[in-house]
């Protein structure tokens, strides 16, 4: 186990968090990995070492400029207007970044260049041409969401020109009848296009060593060898206009494929925090063979990007790669993902008109640890939690005590300690709970920090101060004890400080002394405290109730008004023939509860989704990406498939079963099916 003496050494530390993505809110799956690093630290800082906490949105991409569109905004008013929510959500939460910034920015743009042409350069840029549909009026090529027609086999209109929803049917954009452009309503044509693509495969061996070097956790690095042991691919890097990003160097009408740029917003981040302050040095953070440390919080979702694509980028085009990537779970709501309809879907906003955001990082804290696995929110703990730890147990022991010292003892402290085995007690936990900080198991060092509270607690109910005050007798014993207990909660502040900035800092007002990890052993002895004020208010279960009434709220849909085609096709969908009731009862329907979803590369509105039918797995394609942009918020979610369709090869793999959906009001927007509370995976839909 680590000690607090080898922690200490001083050391350069840059921290990053995923980049959120600029075309919606921040909601509390969001919070979880913003609050964990944030703890972490802001333990490493009450260390003393030098550490710089960066973040920002990651702005390119098609999502943000379709967003865009709907809402009638250009895509650069969007980013920033979301920016500022974004920056103003996580202050209110006191995550501590010292620069949030923006992948739409001079600084990533400058990077992006340099990298790839180093990349180019190094000769780990390929090219190849593909084949893609080009629209002949606006002189542009389309990806897959930008082509509409009717589907060749159902003849089902509005389909998209790779898959048709309705049917299952896969089939080139070209086999399309009466397909149009989305932008201009003309009739595409095929072209060839020039992408290039970054030589992966090229740093096998090189991502292979540095999987197993200790950067990665256990469970991520054995994910990892099964990536290996299937081969690595090369990676498109290219998008076709129109693209929200940046162009490629020398190649008008090419874009960076947003996750070649997004990653760079880390190092173009730290470069504007550098811009900003001039004793910092971006080449001493980001040199190779840098002696300083660089940590990645992403969640599990993002792993393959993180621990792949981006070491190796940063390792072909002479930059330093990551010393850690910490990974987390995701979050559940009540065992189930969050859900929009049900109210579980909480903004960061709407969390803070009802409760404290401190409720939130004691709970987040209290769950976490360093492996992989999802957190689980349960309304009920969460409010049991934080009344029974912080209230009744916390702040409570110096809520029993103050009253004693104020009104006896003029705020003054005893000159001694009654109870020096007690104290040092407490002092002896501090190694541990440092290394639980240290080690990202924030919820073992609750559970060490709790356990000393109901020491303290324990020690109070013996000692009786109440009693004591009417014995004369024993009076003057009455400044001891509760100086103890004063000075017993200022140990167990000191602890929470990570997780708990703001009551720190009222409890810094109240003892009138600073709380530092250096200073732990240092108890209050003589000193005179402050007034005692309410530190810290119990949370009602109606009051959270309340909040994931109005969360529900944000399941409104808005029509696009801009995305429309020029030649308007008719989007509604005519009644088929009609079938006899044998026909139907053919059809073997089921709830699935969706275990895992990726985003297809080469396609545009596909995600690859793994079902659990209770008694199997099975892998569907389904064109629902446009109106789920961030498909991790689907896993743990039940929905309706037809599982005795045969199975249909498509260019991406077997899809094995069908998505039963619904067409959104914007009719791009194709959303799932899910079944009311109750229902479980593998029961039949009758």
């Amino acid at each position: 186990m680590s000690s607090v003496r080898s922690l200490k050494i001083a050391k350069r530390i840059l921290v990053t968090c995923a980049l959120p993505y600029a075309n919606g809110p921040i909601h509390l799956g969001h919070m979880l990995e913003h609050i964990q690093a944030d703890i972490w630290v802001r333990f490493q800082r009450m260390l003393g070492n030098e550490v710089y906490f960066i973040c920002a949105d990651d702005a390119h991409g098609t999502p943000v400029m379709l967003k865009a569109q709907q809402l009638g905004l250009k895509p650069e008013d969007m980013i920033r207007t979301i920016n500022q929510e974004h920056k103003n959500d996580f202050s209110k939460f006191y995550i501590s970044y010292d620069n949030y910034y923006t992948t739409h920015s001079e600084e990533n743009r400058i990077l992006s260049n340099l990298i790839y042409n180093r990349l180019k350069k190094n000769f780990f840029i390929k090219q190849h041409t593909i084949s893609q549909p080009y629209d002949i009026e606006k002189n542009i090529f389309l990806p897959d969401r930008f082509i509409i027609g009717i589907c060749p086999v159902c003849k089902s209109p509005a389909q998209y020109g790779d898959n048709c929803e309705l049917c299952g049917a896969t089939y080139k954009s070209s086999e399309l009848l009466n397909p149009k452009s989305v932008l201009s309503g003309a009739k595409p044509v095929m072209r060839k296009s020039k992408h290039f693509f970054f030589d992966l495969p090229s740093c096998n061996e090189m991502l292979q060593a540095w999987t197993y070097s200790g950067v990665l956790n256990k469970q991520v690095a054995n994910k990892m060898q099964e990536w290996f042991k299937s081969g690595l691919k090369e990676w498109d890097i290219t998008r076709d206009a129109p693209y929200f990003g940046f162009e490629i160097p020398n190649t008008p009408g090419k874009y960076f494929y947003v996750w070649m740029d997004a990653p760079i917003g880390y190092m173009s981040t730290f470069q504007n925090l550098c811009n900003k302050r001039k004793d910092l040095n971006f080449d001493e953070f980001w040199k190779k063979n840098s002696s300083t440390s660089l940590y990645h919080f992403i969640g599990k979702d993002i792993t393959y990007f993180h621990s792949l694509f981006w070491p190796a980028i940063l390792e072909c085009s002479n930059f330093r790669k990551p010393s850690n990537i910490f990974v987390h779970g995701h979050i559940t709501i009540n065992g189930k993902k969050m859900s929009k309809s049900q109210g579980t879907f909480v903004k960061a906003s709407t969390y803070l008109k009802y409760l404290d955001p401190e409720c939130l990082r004691y709970y987040y804290a209290a769950k976490l640890s360093s492996n992989i696995d999802d957190i689980d929110i349960n309304i009920k703990d969460f409010v049991h939690r934080v009344n029974s730890d912080i209230v009744n147990k916390v702040v409570n022991i110096a809520s029993r005590t103050v009253g004693f010292i104020s009104k006896y003892f003029n705020n003054t402290l005893s000159k001694d300690l009654a109870n020096p085995v007690l104290y040092q007690t407490f002092i002896n936990s501090s190694d541990k709970i440092a290394h639980a900080y240290e080690t990202r198991e924030s919820g073992r060092a609750m559970r060490e920090i709790m356990a000393l509270a109901n020491l303290a607690n324990k020690y109070i109910n013996e000692q009786a101060p109440w009693i004591l005050v009417k014995n004369k007798d024993r009076y003057n014993n009455l400044q001891a004890i509760c100086s103890m207990g004063i000075n017993l909660f200022r140990v167990l502040m000191t602890y929470l400080k990570p997780v708990m900035p703001l009551l720190s800092k009222r409890a810094e007002y109240f003892l009138n002394t600073k709380l530092t990890w250096n200073n732990i052993s240092h108890n209050l002895l003589g000193k005179q405290i402050n007034n005692f004020e309410i530190l810290f208010n119990r949370i009602k279960l109606s009051t959270v109730i309340e909040m994931i009434e109005d969360s529900k709220s944000f399941t409104k849909i808005t029509k696009s008004p801009t995305l429309k085609l020029d030649t308007n096709p008719t989007v509604n969908i005519p009644i088929k023939d009609t079938i006899i009731f044998d026909d139907f009862i053919k059809l073997d329907i089921r709830i699935a509860e969706i275990k895992n979803v990726e985003f297809v590369e080469g396609s545009d509105n596909l995600l690859r989704l793994t079902v659990d039918l209770g008694n199997e797995t099975r892998q569907i394609f389904s064109r629902i990406r446009s109106a789920y942009p961030e498909p991790n918020l689907l896993i743990g979610r039940l929905t309706v498939i037809i599982v005795n369709l045969a199975p249909r090869k498509m260019r991406f793999g077997i899809s094995e079963g069908m998505m039963i959906t619904a067409m959104g009001l914007n009719e791009k927007d194709i959303f799932l099916l899910s079944p009311d509370y109750g229902a479980q995976s593998g029961n039949q839909v009758k």
